[in-house]
């Protein structure tokens, strides 16, 4: 089974994550601009929760890679520590106690050296809800009775005038409830909070200027031909998105005349995944049996225009909460419940284990069909369009 790689997100692309969220754009939009899955967004948002961390910027009392490559070219030529310390303008204990963490003299490498630095500079700092169990509790109690982050911050300043330790600002609360790396409080308090969300949200995230909820220029199934209702010609398809467990989907498309079934392999819900995947699957088939897709009112298939024109099939959608339009999906779907039961990680089948159950629902007598099968019946199609 093929295990697909995961490709770990650059600083650059973070930098541009972040700075996209904070202007306000969706997840599906920034995935879309990253070409990452919006699921992989989320979670480093979620992570932060939606708090964009500091920028790192190394200590001003740090050595620098400079420095560093410096004692790397003193220890070739031999020279002391001191001197070494001299030219540095450095104590000869930071130079000593530099060598003696990074392997040595004779195995000492500045580059090494320097990001083994960086690294263990990014070990989290211990907070003072952490560190100061009566301020965490006095914290959590007014949380538990539905005050928010502010009141708090006010009553602790009101409540204990001469006691500094006890004070705490609102933006210091909501950062131990979303940042998931601190785990000072228990994230199920935020469901206290008057919002009640899981993460910030960008003070310019609008709804204003995205289609949530709708497909642009969706054409509706009342508009499609008399000719796909009745499935008097071959070549019009339905199609639909099944999901299982762990946010895990398959792309069904099935003719409607003969029955035959296509199962396509996903990589995410968004309508880039799903769309290039439908594209690369029907570019397979015969043009001529490439007339028109229906499709459910999911939003995966919101790229439509691009599919029509990669494809040439025009593209209805049901009515909204209306998938018994789309029927014979519906009973294929049921078909397929025997070889994907509900709860199944579908992410874990390979495009070749979809192609083998999909042979075998397409070479089972239908009693639809005079008990043919779809795939005798469609290769009866295409021979007489061929």
């Amino acid at each position: 089974m093929a295990v697909r790689e995961r490709r770990s997100m650059s600083a650059a692309e973070t930098t541009e994550l972040w700075t996209r969220f904070k202007a306000g754009e969706s997840f599906t939009a920034i995935g879309r601009a990253l070409g990452r899955h919006v699921g992989s967004i989320y979670a480093v948002v979620r992570a932060h929760g939606g708090i964009a961390p500091a920028v790192r910027r190394r200590a001003r009392v740090a050595l620098t890679l400079e420095e560093r490559e410096a004692i790397s070219r003193g220890l070739a030529a031999g020279e002391s520590i001191r001197t070494m310390a001299q030219q540095l303008g450095r104590a000869p204990s930071t130079i000593s106690r530099e060598i003696t963490r990074n392997a040595g003299p004779d195995r000492y490498r500045a580059v090494e050296a320097d990001a083994r630095a960086w690294r263990a500079a990014t070990r989290p700092k211990p907070t003072r809800l952490a560190t100061h169990r009566r301020l965490r509790t006095l914290v959590a109690a007014k949380l538990l009775a539905k005050w928010s982050p502010a009141q708090i911050a006010g009553w602790l300043v009101t409540a204990y005038p001469d006691d500094p330790t006890l004070h705490m600002s609102h933006e210091t609360i909501y950062r131990s409830l979303f940042v998931q790396a601190r785990g000072v409080l228990k994230r199920e308090l935020t469901a206290h909070l008057r919002t009640r969300r899981p993460m910030r949200r960008s003070k310019r995230a609008s709804k204003a200027g995205q289609t949530r909820g709708q497909i642009v220029d969706a054409v509706s199934i009342a508009q499609r031909p008399a000719e796909v209702e009745d499935r008097a010609i071959p070549g019009h398809w339905e199609g639909d998105l099944m999901t299982g467990a762990k946010n895990s989907h398959i792309a069904t498309l099935v003719e409607r005349t003969s029955r035959l079934v296509h199962l396509v392999k996903v990589p995410g819900k968004d309508t880039t995944s799903v769309v290039t995947a439908l594209i690369r699957e029907v570019q397979r088939l015969p043009a001529a049996l490439r007339d028109s897709l229906t499709w459910d009112r999911g939003l995966e298939l919101a790229q439509h225009h691009r599919f029509t024109v990669a494809t040439d099939m025009a593209v209805y959608f049901c009515d909204p909460r209306s998938p018994w339009q789309c029927g014979t999906t519906e009973n294929t779907n049921g078909l397929l419940r025997q070889y994907f039961p509900d709860g199944t990680d579908r992410s874990v089948f390979t495009q070749r284990d979809l192609n083998q159950v999909a042979q075998q629902l397409n070479t089972r007598p239908r009693k639809t069909l005079g008990f043919r099968t779809p795939a005798a019946v469609f290769a009866k199609a295409v021979a007489r369009t061929g």
